[in-house]
């Protein structure tokens, strides 16, 4: 058994959707809850979320391999922020079980750690961490460093969030991923990056992953980061997706 909590709903093609940092699956896909009305969506807690097994911190790899089992006899992938980036390792465990992949924000800044703004913003994090910061400390301090605003937390913060903070601290980072994007680019099953027109640092990644999965593009803004959270425009782009990769033959991998 997968040690990971599944929410499911609707009926058809299966979707697992997997959630970032700081909120829970119910609450990252609030806004794509009308697409239950085509697929069977599957929204996955990461460890450390929800009612999945309790962790000190996250990592991708083993939500990676969780998500990797998910994807069961085959589903379409939408991974958003750390889920993104656990997306792309998910789909290079088990290519052949994924229908189609769509990563929204992926903090993957290994591909492009050399690029100054990317490099500012890990030695800032960095920073913050060496300050042995406690959790309700720490998720208004990185929010800032991100981009976001820190003043839209409730305050205190509630013991979901204090948690998920908590596991984010003690967690691996996204720039210590490894992405295989030549094994990624070798596969037939139709990608989409999204990005919200908010963020160099997310951009740089976005173009990036364009350029080397190969992968379909498509900008939402009006969410900052959380680009979900748009709804009607960010989820046209996603069956759009759906219905290509439905259309074609038997989704492979060309390995």
């Amino acid at each position: 058994m997968v040690p990971v909590e599944v929410i499911e709903s609707g009926a058809g093609v299966p979707v697992v959707f997997v959630h970032g940092d700081v909120f829970d699956a119910a609450a990252a896909w609030q806004a794509q809850q009308s697409l239950a009305d085509g697929h069977r969506l599957r929204l996955v807690n990461r460890r450390g979320f929800g009612q999945s097994t309790a962790v000190d911190g996250e990592d991708f790899a083993v939500d990676a391999a969780d998500i990797a089992e998910v994807l069961g006899d085959g589903a379409h992938l939408v991974g958003h922020s750390y889920g993104g980036v656990v997306s792309l390792l998910a789909a290079s465990i088990r290519p052949e079980a994924v229908f189609s992949l769509t990563v929204i924000e992926p903090p993957a800044f290994g591909l492009v750690r050399d690029q100054p703004p990317v490099a500012a913003f890990i030695d800032a994090v960095k920073e913050l961490i060496a300050t042995d910061p406690t959790p309700d400390e720490f998720l208004p301090k990185f929010i800032r460093i991100v981009g976001g605003d820190p003043g839209r937390l409730p305050s205190p913060l509630p013991p979901a969030l204090v948690q998920a903070a908590r596991v984010q601290l003690r967690g691996r980072w996204p720039w210590e991923a490894e992405i295989p994007l030549d094994l990624l680019a070798a596969t037939v099953f139709p990608k989409l990056v999204v990005s919200g027109n908010h963020s160099r640092i997310f951009d740089a990644v976005c173009d990036v992953l364009e350029q080397r999965l190969p992968a379909a593009r498509a900008v939402v803004p009006g969410a900052g980061h959380s680009v979900p959270l748009v709804g009607a425009a960010f989820n046209q782009h996603l069956t759009a997706l759906w219905t290509r990769a439905e259309s074609a033959p038997a989704n492979q991998s060309k390995q």
